[in-house]
């Protein structure tokens, strides 16, 4: 009897190895900067987008300042996503004003570049020079120098703000833009003039201004003359400034805390006449300090509930 053969075995397919797609290498921050530029040259186009293509820098003179503060706001939130995304918001104006610019023959965004690189080397001698400087309050000094030999160099006169129009780039307050904020434009001129040592002792002797503008405004609002009124409010404010910038705070920024944090609690208390069946309009004024003085205890608590959390969690 024959011997039996085994069945033969079926030989299996060798398992095809899955092969990794090419490590893609990623794109740098030039590249998609040379896209965003291309992009923004595209929508401005004879066949881009009709809106893009009928802005100029006046038009777009509102969004500049509102994404500025748009970032701002980002950063205060802690969400760096939300910060990444208006900074790029930010960033597309300077790329837009710049096409309109190149369009016109004036200049490109490489000018741009060029020009705020080759001014940062220029202003930090003592990083790309033989200069030093010991601490920041000299590199501060040693800017606003550079600056007045820059505005010097270029023969520009640079009016400073105010209404003598006379004066030109040599003045310390030259080249502060007219078109600031009041809060920060205040920030500003105290800064620079605090540079060369024209600044208050202490603190307590601003406490003493901003009581001493207090009192002038009393006066003038007994005189009733408008103009005289809208002059000693100007110098409360001033003094204000000037207090929130000798203790490192940022007046422009504070105020608009303070303006976020004033329509946080009057909604607040909209929902708590509504709660009442009631339009806050329809409040009496001593039930409204109520409302306001509830919100504020609820804000209180939430604050005081939030930093127990957080210290339970170290």
């Amino acid at each position: 009897m024959p011997p039996r053969k085994k069945p033969a075995r079926k030989l299996k397919k060798p398992r095809a190895v899955p092969t990794r797609p090419a490590q893609q290498k990623p794109v740098g921050a030039g590249q998609w900067f040379e896209k965003l530029v291309a992009l923004q040259a595209r929508l401005r186009g004879a066949s881009g987008c009709p809106w893009d293509g009928e802005q100029t820098h006046s038009s777009l003179r509102t969004y500049l300042i509102e994404e500025a503060y748009e970032v701002l706001d980002a950063l205060e939130s802690g969400d760096d996503a939300k910060f990444a995304e208006e900074m790029g918001d930010l960033l597309l104006q300077i790329v837009f004003h710049s096409q309109i610019a190149r369009e016109e023959g004036r200049f490109s965004v490489a000018d741009v570049i060029r020009e705020v690189h080759e001014k940062m080397v220029r202003r930090h001698p003592h990083v790309f020079g033989e200069k030093r400087a010991r601490d920041a309050a000299e590199v501060l000094r040693n800017w606003e120098q550079i600056k007045s030999e820059e505005r010097r160099a270029k023969g520009v006169s640079q009016t400073p703000l105010g209404e003598d129009d006379e004066l030109d780039g040599k003045s310390l307050m030259a080249g502060i833009p007219r078109g600031l904020p009041a809060a920060l434009e205040g920030y500003q001129l105290t800064r620079r003039a605090a540079r060369i040592g024209f600044d208050w002792e202490d603190v307590n002797g601003i406490f003493e201004k901003i009581q001493e503008e207090g009192a002038e405004v009393c006066h003038a609002l007994s005189t009733m003359e408008p103009l005289r009124i809208e002059g000693e409010i100007g110098d409360l404010l001033f003094a204000a400034v000037n207090l929130a910038r000798f203790v490192h705070v940022d007046p422009e920024i504070a105020l608009k805390k303070a303006n976020a944090k004033f329509v946080k609690r009057f909604q607040a208390m909209e929902r708590l006449a509504e709660s009442s069946g009631r339009k806050l309009a329809d409040v009496a004024r001593a039930e409204m300090e109520s409302f306001w003085e509830a919100v504020k205890r609820d804000e209180r608590g939430a604050a005081v509930k939030s930093a127990s959390e957080a210290a339970g969690n170290k």
